[in-house]
């Protein structure tokens, strides 16, 4: 199971564009928490502390959030609105309270383990076309992360969605939807058409017959005579 993290929030008064800009100046963030059964309720976080908080967390990771001294609810956080310039500036969050009985959809992080036997041994290159899992499942059993075991991939070989298997969770993914596979190494590009005409430009070229010695010498038979 994910590991549990904790954040305090305030109550945030004010709402609007203007309200928002002048939280983030005094280094504080606007957000939301709604979830089943619960109105949906503006709050304001601390800039720093959130910023450290979701540098060490994913999507799927259960934060313990407490509102204005409140007993604190669980939570996961739905949506980082970011700085299109500066994506290392948040702009407003958005968390999703969870409860204990609760079903709920969320992706989870896919972590490949191990070199494959196609990589180390013939040179392949190791293709993950999948990072993340969507999965629903009860909030006691979201995983950290699903690992997926990639040591007997070969050349040519893949993990498809059909092969995980996440403990207590329904993957909610196509079955046949590639994870990661083992690509080929890239044999030597055989000369081009392009290549070769770049050659032939570089040989010398000849513009005429060569002439005879005769020619040369002015040798050629010449009337003379008047």
């Amino acid at each position: 199971m994910a590991n549990t993290t904790t954040l305090e929030a305030g109550i945030r008064q004010e709402s609007g564009k203007g309200a928002a800009r002048t939280l983030r100046r005094e280094g504080k963030i606007p957000a939301v928490i709604y979830g089943r059964g619960r109105d949906s309720e503006a709050l304001v976080l601390d800039a720093a502390v959130l910023s450290k908080l979701i540098s060490q967390i994913t999507s799927s990771t259960p934060v313990e959030v407490t509102v204005a001294g409140r007993e604190p609810v669980r939570a996961l956080i739905r949506e980082v609105q970011r700085n299109p310039i500066r994506p290392e500036d948040i702009l407003h969050i958005d968390l999703y309270e969870i409860h204990a009985g609760e079903t709920i959809q969320l992706s989870v992080p896919l972590h490949l383990e191990g070199i494959p036997d196609g990589v180390r041994n013939f040179g392949g290159v190791l293709d993950q076309s999948m990072r993340e899992l969507e999965i629903k499942v009860l909030p006691r059993h979201i995983p950290e992360r699903v690992e997926v075991d990639v040591t007997d991939l070969g050349i040519g070989q893949a993990i498809y969605v059909g092969d995980l298997d996440v403990p207590n969770a329904e993957i909610l993914v196509d079955p046949s939807v590639a994870v990661c596979s083992v690509i080929a190494p890239r044999a030597v590009e055989e000369e081009t058409p392009a290549e070769t005409l770049e050659e032939e430009a570089a040989e010398p070229e000849v513009i005429g017959k060569a002439k005879d010695e005769d020619e040369v010498d002015g040798g050629g038979d010449t009337d003379e005579s008047s």
